[in-house]
């Protein structure tokens, strides 16, 4: 099996898919880093100071003036009044929830990446691990080497898992790195708050609790993790079932796509959300944000996505084991 893997990770070096990533990644960072450092620039010239507080009692009065607008739904000034309880919470409490540093923008660049931007990255890899053999008909001797079908996938399977930790880790890294070079390294200590829910009544505080942003951070990690998985494993099933790498890529595309909108459509579409792409932004629950649709919860989301993984992994391993290879 070691050696199996091994040739798996050789294969996938060799294809240098992981360098253009990473590449990717770190020029996306890039821009990040110089669009929040323009708007830093901005809301230092337009309210005259730097002060924490005085921003977000600036974002505050806006909200404010926003929920008052007769031209915005329901749904949004819900969605507004949330966000502006929150604020007042984070200025009642004296906690900066936009800690100035590297660890603060790498926490903010993974919430706003467990969506699509991770998956993606994910996505192009997990497509072409299986599909890949088929296209270059080394399927067939692949196969005809004195080891069981399922060991062969199984090998493929350990070595996505490797190359997605490692994709999740590059992200963390160079967000971490390159901001810091205009952010500062410092923050990793600063007081996080977590526990923020949604009711019917509003923002629910009642189980909030302070914690430092490297433990906020390491729970960003996993659920990260966790979602690019079961992304992979998916995109990883439709290698198996799809000999067309290209036609793999963009089914999975398609449906991470239509996820990121329905995410904002389908609040009165209560079965939807048993869909594994409207489930993604784990990180979400831990910010307080409200769900996709009323009623959902970060263990009901975590449940969802990890029976779309078993389900994926399941079918991979049954197909890739009986199908006829030709």
């Amino acid at each position: 099996m070691n050696k199996l893997i091994q040739n798996e990770m050789m294969k996938l070096i060799a294809k240098k898919r992981l360098v253009v990533i990473a590449i990717i990644i770190g020029i996306l960072v890039a821009l990040f880093t110089y669009a929040q450092f323009k708007e830093n620039e901005r809301q230092r010239e337009k309210l005259g100071t730097d002060d924490w507080r005085t921003i977000i009692q600036q974002t505050i009065i806006d909200q404010q003036n926003r929920i008052s607008s007769p031209r915005i739904s329901d749904e949004w000034k819900q969605q507004l009044q949330i966000a502006l309880q929150q604020n007042q919470y984070y200025l009642d409490h004296d906690i900066n929830p936009s800690e100035p540093g590297a660890p603060t923008f790498m926490r903010i660049f993974l919430e706003n990446s467990i969506e699509l931007f991770i998956p993606l990255m994910v996505m192009v890899i997990a497509s072409d691990i299986v599909s890949s053999e088929h296209s270059q008909g080394s399927i067939k001797l692949l196969l005809t080497r004195p080891v069981k079908r399922w060991k062969v996938l199984l090998s493929k399977y350990i070595t996505l898992i490797l190359a997605i930790s490692l994709i999740v880790a590059i992200a963390g890294l160079l967000s971490y790195s390159i901001s810091g070079l205009v952010f500062g390294y410092k923050g990793w200590g600063a007081p996080v708050l977590t526990g923020f829910s949604v009711t019917d009544a509003g923002l629910n505080t009642a189980s909030v609790k302070l914690i430092d942003q490297w433990q906020f951070l390491l729970m960003d990690f996993g659920l990260v993790w966790l979602v690019a998985i079961v992304v992979g494993t998916l995109s990883f099933m439709l290698s198996v079932l799809i000999r067309s790498t290209a036609a793999g890529m963009g089914v999975m595309l398609a449906a991470l796509i239509s996820g990121a909108i329905l995410s904002n459509m389908v609040s009165s579409w209560e079965s939807a959300k048993y869909f594994f792409m409207v489930n993604l932004k784990l990180t979400n629950y831990m910010n307080g944000n409200p769900p996709p649709i009323e009623g959902m919860t970060l263990s009901f989301s975590m449940m969802v996505l990890l029976i779309w993984w078993a389900a994926g992994l399941f079918v991979s391993f049954y197909v890739f084991t009986k199908k006829d290879v030709y």
